[in-house]
Order: structure tokens, then sequence, then C-alpha cells
């Protein structure tokens, strides 16, 4: 059967070409007789895999000399817990600023080690805008902010980051990552689940200034203290080493697509423009985020009536546009427009909503 349009906000669409050479690899991986599923994680081999993908890591994001790149397991939401147990060590206090669920959770869960604070929310607006901040909002003694910088469900992003002078600012960047350039140097921490924009579930890279570890709480895990994963290079256990060989071909594809993370945002950019141009225009289909917040990687809209919106999502899947139903916290629909979506997806996804449009008035 032909390949569908898969909009779905992860796991999510990964580049075809990416597909047919881990396919064309997959019982022979450059003559080493064996799937990269079924090799050590000691071997030489794979060794080469996790050290490339960390080259290609550090030269897209441009990351500086003194951050290590650690390839863990545990997803996203495993660093809700990580992040205090590790960061959380002077003061015992964290700021978070609540712009979408995973903020709050990752809120919420930093609670259970220290004192936590909503710097800021935009809980007020469904968080359909990212709040304004200042300076005098973050404590003084606050041992990091916490950010979540693309908003997934609600389809918000940071255009500018919050003025938090020399805290440690620490960003969950699941749903953007590689999107766009970056300047890591303005993070203590960057962090991402894979299986939005980079590789399938099961791997989170995590970006982290090297002075910042070897002070976490004694009663953080082993396996969640970012030192020991960073001496071991990764490999304290077994990681996932399929889906970083993945993330090793996505990178590749990155550059030789687009050459760096501006030829990718210049893309992306394309892409967004031509969906929210439609939607700015349409007399049926609304976009639910303030435009100068808007994601150029989550695309959430909705029609003014509960049943128009069902009806849409049945008759675009049936149309090979799956996955565009919103998250069940919010409704409506949600196009998520990572990477690896070509723009002839977003192209025919319009073409079909003006369809649908003229048919249903």
């Amino acid at each position: 059967m032909a390949r569908v349009y898969n909009f779905s906000a992860g796991p999510s669409t990964l580049p075809v070409s990416v597909l047919e050479k881990a396919g064309a690899e997959i019982l022979d991986y450059k003559g080493s007789g064996q799937s990269v599923m079924e090799m050590s994680h000691r071997s030489k081999v794979f060794d080469d895999i996790i050290k490339e993908a960390e080259a290609l890591m550090r030269e897209l994001y441009q990351i500086p000399d003194n951050y290590k790149v650690l390839f863990l397991q545990g997803g996203a939401s495993a660093q809700f817990s990580a992040i205090p147990l590790n960061f959380m060590n002077k003061n015992g206090k964290a700021d978070y600023i609540i712009t979408g669920q995973w903020a709050k959770k990752a809120y919420q869960e930093a609670q259970k080690y220290g004192d936590v604070v909503a710097a800021a929310s935009s809980a007020d607006k469904t968080f359909s805008y990212i709040p304004k901040t200042k300076p005098e909002d973050f404590r003084e003694d606050a041992d990091y902010v916490y950010i979540c910088l693309n908003n997934t469900i609600y389809g918000t992003k940071y255009q500018e980051l919050p003025p938090v002078g020399d805290k440690v600012l620490i960003a969950d960047v699941s749903s953007c990552a590689l999107s766009e350039p970056l300047d890591i140097s303005k993070f203590g921490v960057v962090y991402f689940g894979a299986q939005k924009n980079v590789a399938p579930a099961g791997l989170v890279v995590v970006i982290v200034r090297e002075d910042l570890l070897g002070n976490a709480r004694d009663i953080c895990p082993v396996m969640m203290d970012y030192k020991v994963q960073a001496d071991a290079d990764s490999l304290y256990n077994t990681p996932p080493c399929w889906t970083i060989y993945i993330c090793k071909l996505v990178l590749e594809w990155i550059k030789e697509t687009y050459g760096d993370l501006e030829g990718m945002k210049k893309h992306n950019e394309e892409k967004a423009k031509i969906l929210y141009d439609f939607l700015d225009s349409s007399e049926m289909f609304k976009g639910t985020v303030v435009p100068e917040d808007r994601s150029l990687m989550n695309v959430p809209f909705v029609t003014d009536s509960d049943e128009l919106n069902a009806k849409f999502i049945k008759e675009a899947t049936e149309a090979g546009f799956v996955n565009l139903k919103g998250h069940r916290t919010v409704g409506g629909m949600r196009a998520s427009i990572y990477n690896a979506m070509p723009t002839e997806g977003v192209v025919k996804l319009v073409e079909f909503m003006k369809r649908f449009e003229e048919e249903n008035k």
C-alpha cells in the first residue's frame, strides 16, 4: 500500500531515505554479518556508530566543548525526575514556567524533591501563548529555571528565552529538536526525547554543561546520575543501540539534505507558512495559538463544532492524512509537521482542507 502522510505528534514520521537505508542494513550492517539490533554495545562497530552520532550532533548544534552529549534511556519523562535530582542541589529551589502539559508534569515531579514554584504560567488561556517574564519573576536563590521550549500539545514555542540572568536555564526541546539552530551555551541542560524529530522511541539525548555534573543528590538513582553516564560515555548499561543508529542516520540526512540547521529551519518555516496562511484565511478552520508564539512543529486548529471536527478527522484519515486528532486534553485537530514531513504532505493537507471546507459550508 502507499505510505500515508503521518501527522502524529510522536512517534512520528521518519525520512523515507533513512527507513530505506536502515532496511537495507538490517541484516548486515557494513559487512559485520549482524544487525545493529544484535551487536554488542561494547563492540568496535557500535562504538563507531555512537561516536559518529555524537560528532554529528555536536556539528549540527555547534555544541561547545565544555558540554557532554549523553544518549540515554527513559525518554524525556524520566528527566522530569533526573533534573531536580542532579541540579536542585545547592539551595533546594527551582523555578518552572508552565506552558503546557509537559512543563506541568515536570513541575509536579520536581516538587517531590524541593521548593519548586511556578514563576509564570499560561494555563489561564489554555496554554495558547508563552507568558512574558521579567528578571524579577525568578528567585535569586533558585538552583535553576526550567522551560519546555516547544509545546507539542498546544502548539506554542519560545521565540525569545526568558531573562534568567546568570541562573542555570534548563530546557526540554523534545518537539523542536534539530528543527532550527539553538545556542546551546545559553543553557545548562538541553534534553529531548527522540521519537518526535530524531529517531524512534527509546532514546533521550541530554546535552549538559560539564561544570554542573558531579553534585547529584544522595537519593539520585545511579541510572539517573548524569555524571555516572558521562563518565561511562553513555555506556554505563546497554543503551538503546538501534535507536542511536537511526538517530545517526537522521543526523546524516539533515546534513546531506539541508546542510545545517539554518537550512533545516528554512524548510520548516516554508512548510509551516503554507498551513498557517491557510488557517488565517479560512472561514471554517482556525488556529488556536497567538500568532507571535506559533510553533513550526505543532499546529493545532479547530472548527466551530465538535461534530465537524470529528467528521474532518474521519474523512482526512480515509484520504491518507493520519493522526490529526488533537490531544485528548485539547480536542480539535493538530498537525505535527516535524523535520521529516515533506512539503508535499503539507500542501496536500491544505488542498484537502480547502475541499472539505467547500463541501461542508
